[in-house]
């Protein structure tokens, strides 16, 4: 019989993510169809704008102590065609069954010869009430209100005058919603067709569904022309100098043309314009209001085993209320509890929750 919780974790302990997620191209939405919005790279002439009152040394600005005013870089930009009447923008996910989720759970050198074991089965223990709980449809119902909402579609949907998201499984419309009518900083007063989109999920969490989910918004602003939209960025180290921001996107860039005469090109198609499904996992996960501070807080967090928030730069959740420590309990874990519920969202994350030395 496993104890109620265990000392330690496992020395080699991993969960895979439970949801596959595509990354999500933008179109643009003509009279006669839909074209690719490209990402191009440019050259700009910008100013200066450093905080004099600042510490020149930690600047951000590889040049904080110049004094000039003009500041020169290369950027890319992704751009509504001038004809578009709106941005489209779509994605594919399916979520897994639950039962697949547990990836590697092997012992260290030190670890007690029926730790795996056991800990193994209190994985299979906490899986299968979690299937037969209300906890994995409440999980469910949060996802789908962030599919809902268009989250996931950053500062886009800041932006936008309006946006639909419509959802489709096998090529059916399962639900339409008014993405900004639908709640972002909570998941009270579910509505039938998000309810009905949350079972979808749920059933391919408890294996009982395998189908995909295909998701469309379209995003009205307001205006016509080349409008600015905004695509994932990317983190690049040790930046050339004077490039400013380079975006993500799908294809190949196009070959620079040397012979044009002029002996440069001025612009730069990079590539179709596209959020990355790293960017949308995180947005979909934005579901955890179960951290002890979120009435103080007020919104709610991506699930994180420690409830690491990059945009508050800080850790909501302690060695108490973490996911390490709600993983040594999983055998006297109730899923509909906000800890197990918690769980239930880290085991669809994945991660890797390996244990260290005994205390």
């Amino acid at each position: 019989m496993n104890a109620p919780e265990f000392k330690k974790l496992p020395g080699v302990l991993a969960f895979q993510r439970g949801i596959v997620v595509t990354d999500a191209p933008f179109f643009n939405v003509l009279d006669d169809g839909q074209s690719p919005v490209m990402v191009v790279r440019h050259g700009i002439r910008g100013t200066q704008n450093i905080n004099k009152n600042g510490d020149a040394e930690k600047s951000t600005a590889a040049e904080a102590k110049r004094q000039e005013v003009s500041n020169i870089q290369t950027t890319d930009t992704a751009k509504l065609d001038e004809h578009a009447k709106a941005l489209a923008v779509r994605f594919s996910l399916r979520f897994l069954d639950l039962d697949n989720v547990l990836f590697a759970c092997a012992p260290s050198a030190t670890d007690a010869d029926d730790l795996v074991r056991s800990y193994r089965d209190s994985v299979a223990g906490f899986i299968q009430r979690t299937k037969d709980s209300t906890g994995l449809d409440e999980v469910a119902a949060r996802f789908a209100r962030n599919i809902a909402n268009g989250r996931w579609l950053w500062r886009n949907r800041s932006i936008a005058r309006s946006v639909s998201v419509n959802v489709t499984v096998a090529g059916q419309l399962l639900a339409s919603f008014d993405a900004l009518a639908t709640p972002l900083n909570h998941f009270d007063d579910i509505t039938d067709a998000e309810r009905q989109l949350a079972e979808h999920i749920a059933a391919g969490l408890r294996g009982l569904d395998d189908a995909g989910l295909e998701i469309e918004a379209r995003l009205d602003f307001g205006v016509r022309g080349a409008l600015e939209v905004f695509p994932s960025q990317n983190y690049v180290e040790n930046k050339p100098r004077g490039f400013a921001r380079p975006l993500y996107c799908l294809g190949t860039a196009e070959r620079l043309d040397r012979d044009s005469g002029m002996g440069f090109d001025s612009t730069r198609i990079m590539g179709h314009a596209a959020l990355r499904d790293q960017k949308i996992g995180n947005a979909l996960r934005t579901i955890d209001t179960w951290y002890p501070r979120y009435a103080e807080h007020g919104r709610p967090l991506p699930v994180e085993p420690n409830g690491a928030s990059l945009e508050a730069q800080e850790f909501f959740r302690d060695k108490k209320t973490s996911a390490f420590e709600f993983a040594r309990r999983l055998n006297t874990l109730d899923p509909a509890s906000p800890g197990g519920m918690f769980m239930i969202a880290s085991l669809i994350r994945g991660g890797v929750f390996s244990g260290g030395k005994e205390s």
